[in-house]
């Protein structure tokens, strides 16, 4: 029975920099389905994959910096959540290959913790050696 006190850490370029607050990649795999005269539904066309992440972390110490940084330069990087601590989760790490920032809201303004929000695409994503179990 799982207790979900593992936590997951994102590291970027191999070094990690911040224990996220959440993470949450989008995968789009469109598919056009294709019909006949004669009947419906014989097969379907895919189309090209997209994939996306949306990342919250706490704006404390230089993790936000750098990444900023690496946004406003356009700076291609590689993102790994991996599990730091705890066994609750069904994959060990997940690398995402070749990210970029396309929108940053470096630090809200809250009573608690300030946060950051980045949002980005994912280029390199999906091969076997990007999924450790």
């Amino acid at each position: 029975m799982s207790d979900w006190n593992s936590k997951l850490v994102v590291s970027i370029n191999g070094a990690v920099i911040s224990p996220i607050d959440t993470f949450v990649p989008t995968f789009t795999i469109p598919r056009t389905v294709i019909h006949s005269i004669e009947k419906d539904r014989v097969g379907s066309i895919a189309g090209p994959r997209t994939a996306t992440f949306t990342m919250t972390m706490r704006a404390i110490g230089p993790a936000v910096a750098t990444i900023t940084q690496l946004a406003l330069a356009g700076t291609p990087f590689d993102i790994s959540v991996a599990v730091q601590s705890g066994n609750d989760w069904a994959f060990k790490q997940l690398l995402f290959r070749s990210c970029l920032i396309t929108a940053a809201n470096p630090s809200n303004v809250s009573t608690d913790a300030p946060a950051a929000s980045f949002n980005g695409i994912i280029l390199g994503f999906g091969e076997a050696s990007d999924i450790e179990t």
